[in-house]
């Protein structure tokens, strides 16, 4: 075999490699696409951000982790008319609490209109890590005529506003009976039980 014979086949099986890699290469790209990502740069990812590429959405809380409860303010009162309505989050993930209760005093009845200046912070849900309280103040009456509510039920709303992500849940009665009516009001949710407070005890 002459040296021009060597050659030209060194040059042939140099150009298939680097057209059967350019081959590669295109296949590799129409699989994948634009916006994907392949398992090894997954991974380098994660390597990067010491965790996965897409963090895991918090949930909005529900009747299944938290415990209820109600106590009237101040608590030697007589009348029942400011309550103090708090949830804990008892389960092992945070949830998130949004907008304020959807309560109803006695059964058969609207829910409690919102005090809505007292919203600590607009369009941000309060988040609830385990062990973690949220609180919303609610007032039972105004000077009207009054009716006999004897029970408490408090729902909570969803993400999107008009959802719902509970049942009402059986809030234990702070006193046998409440005198309430339609001036009632109840504020946002906050992590600061005084400053729910300050919406309704002047009222």
């Amino acid at each position: 075999m002459n040296v021009k014979s060597l050659t030209g086949r060194r040059v042939a099986v140099a150009a298939g490699l680097v057209l059967a890699l350019g081959c590669g290469v295109s296949a590799q790209a129409s699989v994948t696409g634009p916006g994907t990502v392949s398992g090894k740069a997954k991974d380098a990812v994660k390597h990067r951000s010491g965790g996965t590429a897409a963090k895991a959405t918090v949930a909005a809380c529900s009747q299944d982790v938290l415990g209820v409860s109600a106590v009237k303010e101040p608590a030697d009162s007589q009348d029942a008319r400011h309550l103090l309505l708090s949830v804990q989050n008892a389960g092992d993930k945070k949830c998130k609490l949004y907008r304020y209760p959807l309560v109803r005093l006695g059964a058969g009845r609207t829910t409690a209109p919102v005090i809505k200046e007292s919203d600590p912070n607009p369009g941000v849900p309060v988040t609830l890590a385990p062990g973690e309280e949220a609180y919303a103040a609610l007032l039972v009456n105004g000077p009207m005529d009054e009716y006999e509510a004897k029970s408490i039920t408090l729902s909570l709303q969803g993400r999107t506003p008009g959802s719902l992500a509970s049942k009402p849940i059986d809030v234990p009665m702070p006193v046998d009976t409440l005198y309430a009516n339609d001036f009632q009001r109840v504020t946002y949710w906050t992590t600061a039980p005084g400053y729910a407070l300050d919406f309704i005890m002047s009222k």
